[in-house]
């Protein structure tokens, strides 16, 4: 079965400028909960009280796709070091199964393809549609159907494959809360399109959830989300809203924001929310890098007891460790980002999986502690190349937009030797600042970098390399002309 995989979306705005409504979605509003520990449900006294109950029962098996990325990986590769931790804290848990590339002919049986071994294993398969014309805003996951005509026509053929038993359908992320790209008329088309795709979904699933986009904490105020939620049909055809996929904002926070929404919506006793908590372990990146920062952590485990009759689940939406865009392609699973984000989550999951031991707090306890990101425990001893250019480096800009680039650093080995832990320093020839990065630790200091290995890819064999990339800011995209590799200077290529 191959359907799914996307070219995930949130490697949203490659170009933040053109998208100034974006360029708030990773802004950090505080409260960094830790929630990354296993099945620690959520109990808040926030705000707006909201629905009467969930609309998932309690204890709901949500389905864990064998064919997922993560899966097939851990599979493969069981002598990888980093296998264990991520088959232990990622691959073990249910995660949401995408739709997005567009094949009428084949949609219904790919659905089914999910839908029944769910059926038969008694779960419930979390599906994220993401089909909707002008996808994205035309950004880095641009696509989706060629016009709401056909994609009208797709999501009836979507409906057709969920059959009678329960799923959770993510009905098209940023559809609603990013329409900068769109006219007035344009806009009221795509949500009166959305209200038809929850109604055909009902009306062939009748036990299928389907929850419309609600955007973020960090991005359209609750009022501003709830009417275009409202325009959108979800009081007559949608079970509720989802918050924070793709993103990294706390949990705590995520909750706050769905219930200040559903309040803005009335608190029709038939709505509730669910909210991405996939990656928002350590909450937002600072400086609002999106696009697969460092320093992030999975969060809540998967499951439907929240403790919080408004908030039917927390989901991993978003499968740790595929791609923003960034560090590699968007959508591909990388093993050394699902490393990292499982190496920073604070325990594995507890049996049953996502199933709480103890009673939820009333309240969200302060974060007191963060946990670290670096994943060896120890480090083997720095060695230097040997001899005069032991080494060569490729910088390329990888993409840039107005005030910001991504740059991708190759690092060869040339010497004779093994080189055990390397740092890897250079002079920026202009404004340039790195805001995030990935399979190095990246220091600055003005215009001078310094780029250390992060323990698993320290060792560069002799004709071997390593790479990285980064993220940054800064008026001019001038690439730096001279490189140290552990206080050697490399050649460039």
């Amino acid at each position: 079965m191959t359907p799914l995989i996307r070219p995930l979306r949130h490697a949203r705005a490659a170009a933040a400028a053109a998208r100034g409504s974006r360029a708030r979605k990773a802004v950090a509003l505080g409260l960094a909960t830790g929630l990354a520990a296993a099945g620690i449900a959520l109990g808040t006294g926030i705000t707006a009280g909201a629905a009467v109950q969930g609309s998932l029962p309690t204890g709901t098996q949500l389905y864990k796709d064998p064919a997922s990325q993560v899966a097939r990986w851990v599979s493969a590769n069981p002598g990888d070091s980093r296998q264990p931790i991520i088959a232990r804290r990622i691959a073990s848990q249910p995660q949401a199964i995408w739709f997005s590339n567009y094949r009428p002919s084949t949609v219904t049986s790919d659905v089914r393809a999910v839908t029944t071994p769910a059926a038969a294993a008694g779960q419930v398969p979390v599906l994220a549609v993401y089909e909707i014309p002008n996808r994205d805003c035309g950004g880095a996951s641009a696509g989706g159907a060629p016009d709401l005509a056909s994609y009208d026509t797709w999501v009836r053929n979507f409906a057709a494959g969920l059959g009678s038993g329960q799923s959770i359908i993510i009905l098209e992320p940023d559809s609603i809360a990013l329409t900068t790209c769109l006219s007035a008329q344009q806009q009221a088309d795509r949500f009166a399109s959305l209200s038809r795709a929850g109604a055909v979904i009902h009306a062939a699933a009748p036990n299928a959830k389907v929850y419309l986009d609600g955007g973020h904490s960090a991005w359209n105020s609750a009022s501003e989300q709830a009417n275009r939620l409202r325009n959108a049909g979800i009081l007559t055809n949608a079970d509720g809203l989802f918050t924070n996929v793709s993103n990294f904002n706390t949990t705590g926070n995520e909750v706050n924001f769905a219930k200040n929404v559903l309040a803005s919506l009335g608190n029709p006793g038939n709505l509730h929310a669910v909210v991405d908590t996939s990656r928002n372990g350590n909450g937002p990146a600072g400086g609002g890098a999106w696009c697969d920062p460092s320093g992030r952590a999975i969060g809540t485990y998967p499951t439907t007891n929240t403790g919080d009759s408004a908030i039917d689940a927390f989901l991993w939406v978003k499968p740790p460790g595929e791609a923003d865009g960034c560090a590699g392609a968007a959508g591909t699973f990388l093993p050394d980002v699902a490393y990292a984000l499982a190496s920073a989550g604070s325990s594995d999951p507890t049996p049953p999986t996502a199933t709480p031991t103890t009673t939820p707090p009333t309240t969200i306890p302060p974060t007191t502690t963060t946990p670290t990101t670096t994943p060896p425990t120890t480090t083997p001893p720095t060695t230097t190349p040997p001899g005069g250019a032991a080494c060569s480096v490729t910088y390329k800009i990888a993409s840039a937009w107005t005030g910001g680039f991504t740059a991708d650093v190759t690092v060869r080995n040339t010497g004779s030797s093994t080189v055990n832990g390397w740092s890897l320093k250079w002079t920026f020839p202009a404004d340039q600042k790195i805001t995030s990065a990935w399979n190095t630790k990246a220091t600055q200091s003005g215009a001078a970098v310094t780029a250390t290995d992060l323990g698993y890819n320290g060792t560069i064999a002799a004709g071997g390399s390593t790479g990285f990339g980064f993220q940054g800011t800064g008026s001019g995209t001038g690439s730096p002309t001279a490189f140290t590799l552990n206080g050697a200077a490399c050649s460039v290529s």
